[in-house]
């Protein structure tokens, strides 16, 4: 099937649907500009490797250090701007009655695209918490490091680490979502990191048609009624614009 083909049998499905869900992942921020540490050429920082800083150990460990690398990683977020992709999804939402973006990004781009209704599974790097207390705050870009918290404690990016159990309510949110959908899309999504990549086969088991759009086929793609091995930003507004 041709991908005009195929993006208009994903739009015929999204027609009439009521309720509908997307899982989204770093290859949709790839597409913005910014790499996923996983691989690549921007796979090491500073001769690290940035997956041995995202834990709690390495933060109790070397704070300053940590908190460097998320700055930096900060204004990379700032600069970056919403891709065709982000857009086609929050055009989704708009249409159709019922739609949940669940993202395994931290950057934002999601909500600065327009969606609304965003489940952020691994939290955000727009705001901080505090180590001791677990006040929230604006992420600071500038000043001491590791900033602190008015109580005096060490503040720490709110985003889920290695090791870290997810944002309380945030997966049974996205369960609810996938299980409730007649649509599941999967974007830019390595389909390998747990619990996120076992939504689709929630979604699958629940009766929904699902649709992956990757450049590279994933551990998911069996499970897809379609799957496009196609950018999110190619693909999303050609299904919108056949709605």
């Amino acid at each position: 099937m041709s991908f005009q083909a195929q993006a208009r049998a994903v739009a015929d499905r999204l027609r009439t649907a009521t309720r509908a869900a997307a899982l989204s992942g770093a290859g949709m921020s790839v597409e913005s500009g910014l790499p996923t540490f996983r691989s690549g050429s921007r796979a090491l920082w500073r001769n690290r490797d940035p997956m041995t800083l995202a834990t709690p150990e390495a933060f109790a460990r070397d704070p300053a250090l940590v908190w460097e690398w998320y700055r930096e990683r900060l204004r990379a977020h700032g600069a970056a701007t919403p891709n065709p992709g982000h857009l086609a999804l929050a055009e989704l939402e708009r249409r159709i009655a019922t739609f949940t973006l669940i993202t395994q990004n931290v950057d934002g781009l999601h909500l600065r695209a327009g969606s609304r209704d965003v489940i952020e599974l691994h939290g955000d790097v727009r705001t901080s918490r505090c180590a001791s207390c677990a006040t929230r705050v604006p992420t600071p870009l500038d000043g001491e490091l590791p900033p602190r918290c008015a109580c005096g404690g060490p503040l720490r990016p709110n985003v889920v680490w290695f090791g870290e159990p997810l944002p309380p309510g945030a997966y049974e949110r996205a369960w609810e979502a996938a299980a409730g959908s007649e649509v599941f899309i999967v974007a830019g999504t390595s389909a390998v990191v747990f619990p996120a990549a076992g939504l689709v086969q929630v979604a699958r088991e629940a009766g929904a048609f699902v649709v992956e759009i990757n450049p590279d086929e994933t551990p998911a793609t069996s499970s897809c009624d379609v799957s496009m091995r196609a950018a999110s930003g190619a693909f999303l507004p050609l299904v919108v614009e056949l709605l």
